[in-house]
């Protein structure tokens, strides 16, 4: 009815959602730019971006994304393509499959992970 064309990834560059402090979502979020998230989401979410869970925020349910800086808290499966930050404040709960993991010392990582091939690389033949 309106014609929207969907933008690439690439225009949404430098811009960020950002949901705040005090602020609880039940449902799930499905956006292609970068989102920081420093209030609660009860549900699923799923981006071609960064996630960062700040300080404040919490997520209960499955996460799909590109990258993910984590000082929060989380409980759930989570998928990150590429890299998946844990702050030494955070604490995580579930299960995680990542390209590639950084722990800081302090950190509550009580999941299973598993490393995943990067894509590119199987392609590229090396």
């Amino acid at each position: 009815m309106f014609n929207k064309k969907e933008k690439p990834y690439t225009e949404l560059l430098g811009k960020t959602n950002r949901i705040v402090e005090g602020t609880v979502i039940k449902g799930d979020i499905i956006s292609k730019a970068d989102f920081r998230l420093d209030g609660e989401l009860i549900g699923n979410f799923q981006s071609a971006g960064k996630l960062v869970i700040g300080p404040t925020g919490s997520v209960t349910g499955d996460i799909s994304c590109n990258n993910a800086d984590i000082e929060g808290k989380f409980t759930g499966t989570i998928q990150v393509n590429e890299l998946l930050n844990v702050k030494s404040k955070a604490s995580i709960q579930g299960d995680a499959t990542v390209g590639k993991l950084a722990v800081e010392p302090g950190a509550d990582f009580s999941a299973s992970c598993s490393m995943k091939e990067n894509v590119k690389l199987l392609t590229d033949g090396k």
